[in-house]
């Protein structure tokens, strides 16, 4: 279990009251950038926009309080959307709701058992392409907006780009973001363009939401239908959120608490689910917006749920205006400061096999739009690489001893899997010789794979006639080898060699 962290009013001072005014400011406008998201991602699941809203709004404020991130963002996503489409479809949205709570028990179990220290082989490399996969999708996701469209929308993607980038040269008193989204609405209303608007994404709710409970059997069928969805979405959820927690980490210069965060995410989710939402998780084009328009503590991420529930249900009718021009905007922004552009000037100065590693996760990723495909590729290619470059650091050298009765072997490095074929072929089976004394006080045996060669090293000696003498095991060593080794068992020979 994650060990218990109580924070301390200097904590909850420095969480919630260090950053007021700018924290206030940048929830506002994730806010205004979390609305046309949660609808479109709701169109993606097949539900109701509302559904993604209420997400949105309640994950939103539950993650400020429960979550181990102050500054990132967590509300409906698309990568979870993509996973609720079958689920849907065949049994409705009550299912949804009931999946979306098992996913929030899923995940507090998992911080409580903490699963969060597997990130720990996640390489930088896949952190890399991660950042640059999301920030390729973000971008591509805005392309829809900007083909077959009227003149007018480029020019207005275009002017709030150019606030957006050149405002901050002038003042940063007000995140630039939200003066190019207010400056927007403003003028298309004025002139009446006839441009796409948030309203034109779907119907915003007319009321707040209200604790329900999934109607759905409690019963063994209604788990087999739900639970495979649930696993599902709540190690998507828990991967992205840890990832983008990492990035977060990075921009801010800040600690996070994994196992915090982790157990937040489920809490925030059960009770999505409860309000009639859908299950979600950290977003990182959200995040960044956050951090770019100086939103550093829990109160921005609050901010943006409470103000997005405002907006959609009091003010409505002026949020519906919004031209998606101005989003846009917003999102081709983050796309531009979320890419990791030194990966690029880096390709040819990194090893290879660290930028392999990171194209392939970037491939992956924007293929086939899923997260978790790109990462668990980047994992695999890493444990890869590293086997290989650990297996070749394996050196065996001979000396002749006693008038050439005796051969010492002394064996440096590590013996695994990748390298114990190696290890095998280091010995001469062939030499007439009394005695071979294999030292491998500089080795480590790592697996049953290396006990298994260290066997097959040893009997093939005996079978030549060779008496064969073992020093040196480290104690890990020896206590594998006690236990899985077979040479100094019994018919040894038969059983490893099969004769």
């Amino acid at each position: 279990m994650p060990q218990a962290t109580y924070p301390t009013m200097n904590t909850l001072r420095q969480d919630w009251l260090s950053n007021i005014r700018n924290d206030l400011l940048a929830g506002l406008v994730v806010a205004l950038a979390l609305i046309p998201e949660a609808i479109a991602f709701s169109i993606i699941a097949g539900v109701d926009p509302k559904v993604g809203l209420y997400a949105s709004f309640s994950i939103a404020t539950v993650i400020a309080f429960t979550g181990g991130r102050p500054g990132m963002i967590s509300a409906a996503t698309g990568a979870m959307a993509l996973l609720m489409v079958v689920l849907v479809r065949d049994h409705g949205l009550e299912y949804l709701l009931a999946a979306t709570v098992l996913t929030g028990i899923l995940q507090i179990i998992a911080g409580w058992i903490r699963l969060d220290r597997l990130m720990r082989f996640v390489s930088r490399s896949v952190i890399t392409g991660f950042v640059n996969a999301l920030a390729i999708l973000i971008f591509l996701a805005q392309i829809p907006e900007l083909t077959g469209v009227a003149w007018p929308v480029y020019a207005m993607v275009a002017g709030g780009l150019g606030i957006i980038y050149l405002l901050p040269m002038l003042t940063r008193a007000i995140p630039s973001p939200l003066i190019a989204i207010v400056v927007l609405t403003a003028v298309a209303m004025f002139f009446g363009l006839d441009i796409r608007t948030v309203g034109d994404m779907g119907e915003l709710p007319s009321s707040l939401p209200v604790f329900l409970f999934p109607d759905v059997p409690l019963n063994w069928e209604t788990l087999q239908i739900i639970f495979p969805v649930s696993a599902t979405l709540a190690v998507v959820g828990l991967l992205e959120s840890m990832m983008t927690a990492t990035i977060v980490d990075d921009l801010t210069d800040s600690p996070s608490n994994k196992a915090r965060e982790s157990v937040g995410q489920g809490v925030a989710n059960i009770t999505s689910g409860f309000l009639g939402g859908m299950a979600g998780c950290a977003m990182i084009g959200q995040s960044v917006i956050n951090v770019k328009s100086g939103g550093r503590g829990r109160l921005s991420c609050l901010a943006a749920g409470v103000f997005l529930l405002v907006m959609v249900v009091f003010i409505g009718d002026w949020v519906a205006r919004i031209p998606m021009a101005a989003l846009v905007a917003v999102m081709i922004m983050v796309s531009i400061g979320t890419f990791n552009w030194d990966s690029i000037r880096n390709l040819r100065e990194h090893p290879k096999s660290s930028s392999v590693v990171m194209l392939a996760t970037v491939v992956v990723v924007v293929l086939t739009h899923d997260l978790a495909k790109g990462v668990a590729v980047g994992v695999l290619l890493s444990g890869f690489f590293f086997a290989q470059k650990v297996g070749r650091i394996l050196y065996v050298t001979s000396r002749s001893e006693e008038e050439g009765r005796l051969r010492t072997y002394t064996v440096t490095g590590q013996v695994f899997f990748a390298s114990a074929e190696s290890f095998i072929n280091a010995f001469d089976f062939r030499e007439v010789i009394d005695r071979v004394r294999i030292d491998v006080s500089l080795a480590h045996f790592w697996d049953i794979t290396a006990v298994s060669a260290l066997d097959k090293v040893v009997i093939k000696f005996r079978r030549e006639g060779t008496t064969v003498e073992v020093i040196g095991l480290n104690e890990a060593s020896a206590t594998m080898i006690d236990r899985f080794g077979i040479h100094d068992k019994p018919d040894a020979d038969i059983r490893l060699l099969g004769h």
